[in-house]
């Protein structure tokens, strides 16, 4: 009776501790799921100020225009030029290419639209008129920790903040990187926390690298600082690749107000995914092959076909026609045993074939030996192939005299002209 208080006293604080851990887990201010963007072209950042009739004709005509303007800046960002040059297209055909409007912030008025808009066109139908052909060169998966040290606290995907969700809406449709992006949600807060970024253990970022299908790490961090709270905000973005953190780059900054945060966010991930795009491109950024498990491909097992029991009828007119035929049977390819069931030299015989395969392949490799075959009510019926008809015998040549030149193969025989004489002409001539 003494020993279970003791042993609840061990196990009340141990349920405590699991109690606190599962309550960290389920908690419900953090994951922000990755947008899935990958088959569309994406512009953002359109700012339209337009009238109309009513709210709602305002917002049609602001929402007309921003797909105009979000198509000459896509033209002109694919194809390297001013976007006053790109090809004008009527509002029909720009609805057939546009799968989305993208609303990142509105006012609506009784008879005016203010909003700051994004644009995704579909690629597979735009691609086209951008001039945008052929596969892109395309980085391998990279797994990105996006982490933010605020108030001298470092934290990644354990609560929702701006500069994850800024990663989670970018764009990564037109970049060459693949980027894997963790939602913050399950056990990524235990493996791709702040913490273990600083980890530069191979063991570790295998298994991480194994878990989420990656072959290298990319950690994207900024340093926010407020100068006081909701007032202007200072950040510092640094891009590291790889498990020993290697710099990629680095940029600063600014943002008015805390409303404002999220906006430079936004921007600097662009910019961000700009350093990594251009270090892909230069060859400094690669897969880390340390941290890759290589597996042996899959080998896959061809099993045979089990053998089936065919029954074969042979018309043989002698019993050496009768012979071959069996022994034609037994060394055919596939034919695992032949029973004979009745044999009649000069008549129909009949044999079970075990063969492995289908009974057409059995008949075709029959027809191959020389040999007539059909197939018709279940049983294969063998007989001999009738012979060819002997070719005609050629025509007589004439004989061959000695001293006499002969013509050349190939050389025209010259044929004296011959001379017909009539009765009548005799008969003068006498």
């Amino acid at each position: 009776m003494k020993r279970f208080p003791r042993l609840l006293m061990v196990l009340l604080p141990l349920f405590a501790l699991v109690g606190y851990a599962a309550a960290q887990m389920e908690s419900g201010n953090r994951g922000i799921l990755p947008r899935d963007n990958a088959q569309v072209f994406e512009v953002s950042g359109i700012e339209v100020d337009v009238a109309g009739t009513d709210p709602d004709d305002a917002r049609y005509n602001g929402w007309r225009l921003a797909q105009r303007e979000a198509f000459r800046r896509l033209w002109a960002r694919n194809n390297g030029r001013p976007p006053s040059q790109a090809p004008s297209i009527g509002d029909a055909a720009l609805d057939r290419l546009v799968s989305a409007v993208v609303v990142e912030r509105e006012q609506i008025g009784p008879e005016r639209y203010i909003a700051t808009l994004g644009v995704e066109f579909d690629r597979a139908r735009t691609a086209s008129r951008l001039g945008v052909i052929g596969q892109r060169r395309r980085s391998p998966p990279f797994l990105l920790i996006p982490v933010t040290i605020s108030g001298g606290t470092a934290m990644t995907v354990e609560q929702r903040n701006p500069w994850q969700r800024a990663w989670a809406e970018l764009g990564t449709g037109d970049s060459a990187i693949d980027y894997v992006r963790v939602s913050g949600l399950g056990s990524d807060p235990l493996l791709v926390n702040a913490a273990v970024t600083r980890r530069p253990g191979t063991e570790w970022w295998t298994n991480v690298a194994d878990l989420y299908g990656v072959t290298n790490i990319l950690i994207a961090e900024v340093t926010l600082k407020r100068a006081y709270p909701g007032g202007p905000a200072e950040a510092r973005f640094v891009a590291y690749a790889g498990r020993s953190r290697e710099a990629i780059g680095s940029f600063t900054m600014t943002a008015r107000n805390s409303e404002d945060v999220q906006r430079m966010m936004r921007e600097a991930a662009v910019e961000m995914d700009r350093l990594y795009q251009r270090a892909f491109r230069r060859g400094d950024l690669r897969a880390d092959r340390s941290i890759v498990i290589e597996r042996a491909p899959e080998t896959v097992e061809t099993t045979a076909p089990p053998p089936a029991v065919y029954q074969v009828q042979i018309a043989a007119p002698s019993s050496a026609v009768l012979n071959g035929a069996l022994l034609q049977l037994r060394s055919t390819p596939g034919v695992d045993q032949v029973t004979e069931m009745s044999l009649a030299a000069g008549g129909i015989s009949s044999v079970l074939v075990t063969y492995r395969g289908e009974i057409s392949a059995l008949r075709a490799a029959l027809l191959a030996r020389g040999w007539s075959a059909t197939y018709a009510g279940g049983v294969l019926r063998l007989q001999p192939a009738a012979r060819a008809p002997l070719p005609p015998p050629p025509p007589p040549q004439a004989p061959i005299v000695e001293g006499e030149a002969q013509p050349e193969i190939g050389e025209p025989v010259p044929i004296e002209p011959r001379r017909v004489v009539r009765p009548n002409q005799r008969r003068n001539r006498r």
